[in-house]
């Protein structure tokens, strides 16, 4: 069984999913009103979807096929606007973060939905520990085998992406001093990681035929990879990046992930090959744990450095094509916060010092995706 064909798309398109957290109003941990704001939601008009997640104290939403990142921006507060109007009526509390910051797994209930239930017979007490929050962008590609080397490019750079949205310090009450703990409970599951390195659509499909016969996957959705083609979309899908705190900094993240995939488009900077993946680990681990502080290694040379200053050095690179884009003002305000050392985990972090209060922690996050003035 071979994969379908890959679609259509317009090239350096964007789409944007998030998946977010539900909590009530009274402790803010979480609370199983999935169905509910669903329901609400469908009464709606709005662009992209509202969907289910795996448990029912959570829910993913979606832009629609945009051109920018502002475009981006406009469709998420739409749908943040209904969700927050939605959530009010129920007395409940949306936010983003990476992880919540004192839920028990064990309490998580299983969205009653076939998929869901089949992975949770698969993965047992995985699928409740899945209770995590990330921020999904998909970038158009012209074609199959462009959409392999944007993959395979775009691996260089996936601890500038973890460090960037990293928010999810805290795990069932503890700081477990990582920047970015969500990805930990990612790299529990079999598949995950990076995907091989095929620059052909002829040599990956033959790579997933060779996986479909041993019955171990059934379609790319089983592929729980940092970075996987979406064929269906015609788009490469990058996982990693914890939902943010605000829409405003996950729109500024697809105008950077859109501002390289232009640079790589046009410039076509380097050839990726085997040998990128020596650090990728590495360097993933790094950004996990230390965010802005990390260390960066070079694939390439095997040179040592601050991940902040490379960061720095790429949007130095992809300036001109941000302007384009006409995502200048989203990487500028990436920037600002590379240059001062800053995340949604030092905020959180930060709130808890002063506040000594997990609960509040959450309130004040949840003030933030509202779009409120703390």
């Amino acid at each position: 069984m071979g994969l379908e064909a890959f679609s259509h798309s317009e090239p350096l398109t964007l789409g944007v999913e998030l998946e977010l957290q539900l909590v009530n109003t009274n402790d803010y941990d979480l609370a199983p009103y999935a169905e509910d704001m669903l329901r609400l939601m469908k009464k709606t008009p709005l662009p992209g979807s509202v969907v289910p997640e795996m448990t029912n104290s959570m829910i993913e939403i979606s832009t629609g096929v945009c051109h920018s990142c502002s475009e981006v921006l406009g469709q998420l507060t739409l749908i943040r606007n209904a969700l927050v109007k939605s959530a009010d009526k129920l007395n409940i509390a949306v936010l983003g973060g990476g992880t919540h910051p004192f839920q028990q797994w064990h309490e998580r209930r299983i969205y009653d939905k076939p998929r869901f239930r089949e992975l949770s017979d698969l993965y047992g007490y995985l699928s409740k520990q899945f209770t995590i929050f990330g921020q999904h962008v998909h970038i158009g590609c012209p074609d199959a085998n462009a959409a392999l080397l944007m993959l395979h490019r775009m691996s260089r750079y996936i601890p500038h992406f973890i460090a960037l949205s990293a928010s999810s310090p805290y795990v069932q009450g503890q700081d477990t001093a990582f920047d970015s703990a969500r990805l930990n409970s990612v790299f529990a599951f079999p598949l995950s990681g990076r995907a091989p390195l095929a620059l052909t659509w002829e040599d990956f499909n033959a790579y997933f035929e060779k996986m479909a016969r041993t019955g171990v996957v059934k379609s790319m959705k089983d592929f729980y990879w940092d970075i996987r083609p979406k064929p269906e979309f015609g788009t490469v899908e990058i996982r990693v990046f914890d939902t943010p705190l605000t829409i405003e900094r996950a729109a500024a993240l697809a105008g950077y992930v859109q501002s390289l995939g232009a640079w790589f488009l046009a410039s076509q900077p380097f050839m990726p090959e085997e040998d990128d993946y020596l650090v990728y680990t590495y360097n993933r681990f790094q950004a996990c744990r230390f965010g802005m502080d990390a260390v960066y290694v070079e694939p390439a040379t095997g040179k040592h450095m601050p991940l902040r200053e490379h960061i720095l050095r790429t949007m130095d690179q992809i300036a001109e094509h941000a302007t384009a884009r006409g995502a200048s003002n989203a990487l500028h305000m990436l920037r600002t916060e590379v240059e001062a050392g800053q995340n949604d985990a030092r905020w959180l972090r930060e709130c808890q010092r002063t506040q000594q209060l997990l609960a509040e922690v959450s309130r004040q996050a949840a003030r933030r995706f509202r779009g409120v003035p703390l």
